[in-house]
């Protein structure tokens, strides 16, 4: 069975940059499942600058919304890493998808998957509480959605300033 990392910590905590070094370890080459869209300016220059970083070693997979379908299907002897799971629940949620039915399924294809998975998701409980109903609806469902996959995930890590924490 395949081994499944969740590494969380605040925006620009380093989680992303942990990620990659830990997926490497794992196995080269490496497949990326990237969540995110471009839907402005920033964005796109934000996506091409993660794709510069990453280098030859990485096979990027784009996929905002069908995760559990693309980990099935990119299963096999490269390790995998999901960048990230709090972008994926923002396209579920602007969807209006069954975001709590599709975390669940993930974390039950956890145990199935033969090659390694790497996920990174932001950690959003530890500020204040949003003024408005949609902010605080999302900042809920990510704290669901960590606990799914944490649970589900054979190692939990936190990136605090560009250094990592073992929790589990």
């Amino acid at each position: 069975m395949g081994k499944s990392i969740l590494i969380t910590g605040g925006v620009r905590s380093g989680k992303s940059r942990l990620a990659e070094r830990m997926t490497l370890a794992l196995g080269s080459p490496a497949i990326y499942i990237a969540t995110a869209e471009a839907h402005d300016a920033e964005m796109t220059e934000r996506i091409a600058r993660h794709r510069a970083r990453r280098g030859p070693e990485w096979h990027t997979i784009s996929e905002p919304t069908k995760l559990v379908q693309a980990l099935q299907d990119s299963d096999g002897d490269a390790p995998r890493l999901v960048d990230c799971l709090t972008l994926w629940l923002s396209n579920l949620m602007l969807a209006e998808q069954d975001w709590l039915g599709d975390a669940e399924a993930l974390a039950a294809i956890l145990p199935e998957q033969r090659a390694p998975v790497v996920f990174v998701t932001n950690e959003v409980g530890a500020g204040i509480v949003p003024e408005n109903a949609l902010a605080r609806a999302f900042r809920d469902a990510a704290g669901l959605v960590n606990q799914t996959i944490a649970a589900a995930s054979d190692e939990l890590w936190l990136s605090v300033a560009g250094y990592p924490l073992k929790v589990k």
